[in-house]
């Protein structure tokens, strides 16, 4: 005697086949709107600078005032580094430019090299070489000197260039630069594009076209930094 087909309940296979498609959808959306992760997000100057694994990325946010942020690039992407984010800045008195020029008191913008570091107090430590300078430590300010954008040492009465400050040229011996990183702007040194831009210890104010910050937080990074790092600034 053959044996008898099962009886289909087709309200139990209608249910399976809703929950089965629920089930599917919830998969989708979840997959859907999930979050990116940190490793995924691309900073504005990724495409600029090269190899570089240590940016120190300036964003301008009204007048003379800005902001810090510190990146670096890790196996996973680019990832701020902690307690680097946000830091107060200051920068030119008359804001940020495109076109930097000796006198503009202005940041100029762009991605730059960090080459050295020095200041009037002791190496604080850090992969960059470092500098402490004195009463003879000069940035040549001077268009018309072949060493113009370039640290020298030399008695005031002896330097082979102008030494006042109508002509640009700086005594590093100052309380903003007890600690100070150089940009690597103009380093072709042309007359007139602008030298002496530093990241350096903050009074408080405007600056005449460098970053500035808190003393204790720069010596922070200046530890960190090592040679390759970089500096991208913008608004």
């Amino acid at each position: 005697m053959a044996a008898s087909a099962p009886v289909r309940d087709d309200g139990v296979v209608r249910r399976l086949l809703m929950l089965l498609c629920a089930a599917a959808v919830c998969v989708v959306m979840s997959v859907g709107t999930a979050a990116p992760s940190l490793a995924e997000f691309t900073p504005w100057f990724a495409r600029s600078v090269g190899s570089a694994t240590q940016v120190l990325s300036v964003t301008g946010t009204g007048g003379s005032d800005a902001k810090l942020d510190v990146w670096e690039r890790t196996g996973t992407g680019w990832q701020p580094v902690a307690g680097g984010v946000g830091i107060p800045a200051k920068i030119g008195a008359k804001g940020m430019s495109p076109d930097h020029f000796d006198g503009s008191m202005m940041t100029p913008k762009g991605v730059y090299t960090l080459d050295f570091a020095f200041g009037t107090e002791a190496n604080p430590g850090g992969g960059l070489s470092y500098v402490q300078v004195g009463p003879d430590h000069w940035w040549d300010g001077d268009m018309t000197s072949p060493t113009y954008n370039l640290m020298q040492v030399c008695k005031k009465d002896q330097c082979p260039f102008n030494t006042s400050l109508s002509s640009g040229t700086e005594n590093l011996e100052i309380p903003q630069y007890a600690h100070a990183v150089v940009m690597g702007v103009n380093k072709e040194r042309i007359p007139g594009k602008g030298g002496a831009f530093f990241v350096h210890s903050t009074d408080g104010g405007a600056t005449a076209g460098c970053v500035a910050i808190d003393d204790a937080t720069l010596v922070k990074i200046m530890r960190w930094l090592r040679p390759g790092a970089m500096i991208a600034i913008t608004e």
